[in-house]
């Protein structure tokens, strides 16, 4: 068994099929829904900013934290995310795909990197220490780096090359030289990520990324369904390995009840029981901006995983409605981008970006209304900081570089390249906007 090379260019027909296609105007409707949510994280981050500055000024017996803090660095984490659009949005995913082994390798070095600094070393100035994981550096000043969400992306863009590959070479469904490899690469990253740094939130999101790519390759069902079933059994292994999650599954299933069996469970289930608390405060249409009650204290992590149900309590029902609308219609411009593709590996990353946004939208909200146990995972563009924001951002910068190369109609790919549907195949140089807009060449 080999894994590819280091470097994985484009095969020699995907080359000519974006080489024959006149690029068109992108999809603006992905800027338009990303930056309606980011604004609606800022007004969050705002209203609440100042009663969790005043929290975390009594709790640390500090006067560090101003009224505006939380504001100002969620809009410089912002600054930062529009450049990485703007840098995905401009930079060809050729070359991206050029050095997406590279990509890959420093993503793993810097979790290995992680791992020894803190859990081996304990240089807690180098590496955060969590509730006893250790997920970030501290890069003081500059705030912190979470290399799990590098590895991330750099999965994303090398796979989407071998996968793209290996499908116009007819190999999709081969075990030696796409099945094995890929799940060598994939469960290397995600022990690192599930059990090295014990983040299973992170760990299920790029699972779903992953089984995105793998699904829209046109490889067997049966053969899907086979390497679902393994990660299944080792997603069961990782949960009953880890006490701390097995507590929080008891909790979600002991419901109400688990507050009565001990002190531990009843710590499991304040979050959960804060977060519906504001929900249900919430009403119809909200308390209102800057009259949110439970983000003065009562609900932990109120900028970051529980940033929906404090959203619930300013909004009410009807704008975390209007906020689930906004993440379904941007879902839905990713999904009717992966549609039109007709090149395999610019098709696998926009499907890849699709798992990765709608894994961490799904799983922050189900954990907030109590569908499915607590994860710590953020809301995208709209929770606090950093990180996440900053590779997801660029993730749809990359999205909206591709929409320029969709073509009119909707691709009809078939499980065996040689059957690939042949009036796509002539399509294939008809940009959906080259009868109306001639004028806008490469």
């Amino acid at each position: 068994m080999a894994i590819a090379g280091r470097r994985m260019p484009q095969s020699a027909s995907s080359v000519d099929i974006v080489a024959g296609q006149r690029r068109h105007r992108p999809d603006y409707r992905i800027t338009l829904f990303m930056g309606l949510l980011m604004l609606i994280g800022v007004i969050v981050m705002y209203a609440i900013g100042p009663a969790r500055a005043n929290l975390l000024n009594s709790v640390h017996s500090t006067d560090f934290y101003t009224g505006n803090y939380f504001v100002i660095k969620q809009l410089a984490s912002l600054g930062i995310a529009a450049m990485a659009f703007g840098l995905m949005a401009v930079i060809p995913f050729a070359t991206l795909q050029k050095y997406s082994w590279r990509l890959v390798q420093i993503g793993f070095a810097l979790c290995i990197l992680l791992f020894v600094a803190g859990n081996l070393l304990h240089i807690d100035k180098i590496a955060t220490n969590t509730l006893g994981a250790y997920r970030w550096f501290n890069l003081g000043p500059l705030g912190s780096l979470q290399p799990a969400e590098a590895l991330k992306f750099a999965l994303l863009i090398y796979m989407s090359g071998f996968l793209g590959k290996r499908y116009q070479e007819g190999k999709i469904n081969s075990l030696q030289e796409t099945v094995y490899p890929m799940a060598l690469i994939a469960g290397v990253a995600l022990f690192v990520v599930t059990v090295l740094q014990k983040d299973m939130g992170t760990g299920i999101a790029m699972g779903s990324m992953i089984a995105a790519m793998f699904i829209v390759s046109t490889m067997k069902w049966r053969l899907l369904a086979r390497i679902g079933l393994a990660c299944v059994v080792l997603g069961i292994i990782a949960i009953i390995s880890a006490p701390h999650r097995m507590e929080r599954i008891a909790t979600f299933f002991s419901g109400d009840n688990a507050a009565t069996d001990s002190a531990q469970a009843d710590d499991n289930n304040y979050q959960i029981k804060n977060a519906m608390i504001a929900l249900g405060s919430g009403g119809m249409f909200g308390r209102g901006i800057g009259r949110s009650i439970q983000a003065t204290g009562y609900l932990p992590e109120a900028t970051n995983d529980s940033i929906f149900a404090i959203l619930g309590e300013i909004f009410g029902f009807v704008g975390t409605t209007i906020i689930l609308g906004l993440f379904a219609a941007l879902l839905t411009r990713l999904l009717r981008i992966t549609d039109h593709l007709a090149d395999m590996p610019m098709r696998l990353a926009v499907a890849g970006i699709f798992g990765w946004l709608a894994a961490h939208v799904m799983m922050n909200v189900a954990s907030m209304i109590g569908l499915m146990p607590l994860t710590g995972i953020t809301l995208p563009l709209l929770s606090f900081g950093g990180t996440s924001m900053v590779f997801i951002t660029g993730s749809l910068g990359l999205a909206f570089q591709l929409s320029r190369y969709t073509i009119h109609k909707a691709i009809t790919i078939k499980g065996d390249t040689n059957d690939e549907d042949s009036r796509s195949r002539r399509r294939v140089g008809r940009t959906r906007y080259a009868g109306s807009r001639r004028h806008q060449s490469a």
